[in-house]
């Protein structure tokens, strides 16, 4: 006897584990507690309510189940007080890096220089919280920190670009009902990988009624053609070359009045690349050997290698390529999330990052002080282990648009720049603010100035469009200075 057609099949052993995680986690009751934080204009008395909320599906049953970890200020109007949604990116990154940097009540202390510092580490008082101007609701999406998802097929929903927007603008949504926010000012703020995803949450969100009055957008990653040095794209090489120079100067590669600042470097970087760099790119074999040797000549000047190894790239210096040669002869290999840290080589150099020194002096504080706060604070006593950076997210990820409703999707590199700029020319009181560290060689400040001047919007509505620059990296943050900066700008930036 055959089956009956679409009749529904016994799920499987492994659905039937991840099923019962993901209701496991639901049945958990809220982590509360409460909290005082003394900023430089006033003092705010606030809760944390840390909950897993579910995903439903389309006949209702949840397919994930996803840590929300609120901080909301004392007996304020509901009805005036912004909410706030935050979250990192990767894909693959837990929200720790926003909530315990900059966005959160409390903040691990780093070294300013990008130099990894000695423990322990723990979470104190961080006065420059943006608590102060709305409460914060941080996510961590499926498969990051303890968020889960119920089956297979939720999982590979999550896995992608558009079933990641598609799963947090549910938790948002619910998120608001639940606690009675549906009627709050609401900002979003998303770094690298949650940059993409928040300008494609700008636009789903509206979808559902729900308007964003302001998006921040910090180390953006809205158009990964920008980024990603695959064969036959040229445009990151022109892009990151600016970022590449700033990083010489700091490093003292440079000679001349190239080396007198690292403004002067950039500048002269960003001249070469509008004047002559993109069109010789574009020429490619076309170039005559005079004009190619000067290219070669001022892309050597400009980021401290060597001219024979410009030559041997064809002009083309890719990310991997710059951070494992340009301190090459010191026996170090540049930083990329914070290209000011360098590391060493193995004593067999190798043309390979092997490790990223951006990222070693932030992630071992940053894991030992959230878990600390999480189960000294709020009680949160899972044993699972919190996903900080899960780089199976990443290597599984599915980066095509248009696939959820079983299309084809679109090929090529992801872009949610697009979702962004249909929610600007929809919404006339939604603005955006960008924040790029200069010394970010994962999405250079000068990719970020390109996405954003590309934005499909008239001038009148990109006028709404902010950008700000920091003398950091990746998460420009960690530094003192670039902290303060960044909330003197957000100030500034809600005022207008």
């Amino acid at each position: 006897m055959s089956p009956t057609p679409n009749a529904p099949t016994e799920p499987s052993d492994a659905d039937k584990a991840m099923k019962a995680r993901v209701e496991a986690r639901l049945a958990r009751p809220v982590a509360r507690s409460s909290g005082s934080l003394k900023t430089p204009q006033r003092s705010i008395a606030y809760r944390t309510e840390a909950a897993f909320l579910p995903v439903a599906g389309k006949h209702g049953e949840p397919e994930a189940a996803v840590l929300t970890t609120a901080y909301l200020e004392e007996s304020a109007d509901p009805t005036r007080r912004g909410v706030c949604f935050a979250f990192n990116g990767g894909p693959g990154s837990a929200s720790i890096w926003l909530q315990f940097g900059a966005l959160g009540p409390k903040r691990v202390v780093v070294p300013d220089d990008a130099s990894v510092g000695r423990g322990p580490f723990q979470a104190e008082d961080n006065p420059l919280s943006w608590l102060q101007h709305f409460d914060l609701v941080f996510i961590d999406p499926p498969h990051t920190g303890w968020s889960l998802a119920a089956s297979e097929a939720a999982r590979k929903k999550a896995l992608s670009t558009d079933g990641d927007i598609a799963m947090l603008t549910e938790v948002m949504r619910l998120w608001l009902v639940r606690n009675r926010r549906t009627s709050s000012p609401l900002y979003l703020c998303g770094e690298s990988y949650g940059t993409t995803r928040g300008a494609g949450l700008a636009l789903s969100m509206l979808d559902q009624g729900l308007a964003f009055q302001g998006v921040i957008l910090v180390s953006c990653a809205m158009d990964l053609q920008t980024l990603v040095f695959d064969h036959g794209n040229d445009l990151p090489y022109a892009l990151f070359l600016p970022a590449f120079a700033n990083t010489a100067q700091y490093h003292g590669l440079l000679k001349g009045a190239l080396q007198a600042s690292s403004a002067a470097a950039r500048e002269a970087a960003e001249a070469f690349v509008q004047e002559e760099y993109a069109a010789a790119l574009l020429a490619a074999g076309r170039l005559s050997a005079k004009q190619r040797q000067r290219i070669v000549n001022r892309v050597a000047e400009l980021t401290g290698l060597p001219r024979a190894l410009v030559d041997e790239q064809n002009l083309r210096i890719s990310d991997s390529c710059y951070f494992a040669e340009a301190l090459r002869a010191r026996g170090q290999v540049v930083g990329r999330l914070d290209s000011r840290a360098c590391g060493p080589v193995a004593a067999q150099r190798k043309n390979e990052m092997e490790f990223d020194p951006g990222i070693e002096a932030l992630s071992s504080p940053y894991t030992s002080a959230a878990l600390g706060h999480y189960a000294g604070s709020l009680g949160l006593d899972l044993e699972d282990r919190y996903e900080v950076l899960n780089a199976d997210v990443n290597k599984q990820w599915d980066w095509r648009r248009g696939t959820l409703g079983e299309a084809p999707g679109l090929q090529g590199h992801t872009s949610t720049s697009s979702d962004l700029a249909q929610a600007l020319r929809r919404h006339p009181h939604l603005k955006v603010l960008a924040a790029s560290g200069r010394y970010d060689l994962g999405t250079p400040y000068s990719a970020s100035d390109w996405s954003l001047a590309r934005l499909d919007a008239p001038a009148s509505v990109r006028a709404r469009v902010t950008h700000r620059y920091y003398d950091a990296g990746h998460m420009m943050y960690t530094r003192q200075a670039d902290l303060e900066q960044l909330q003197r700008d957000l100030a500034t930036w809600l005022k207008t």
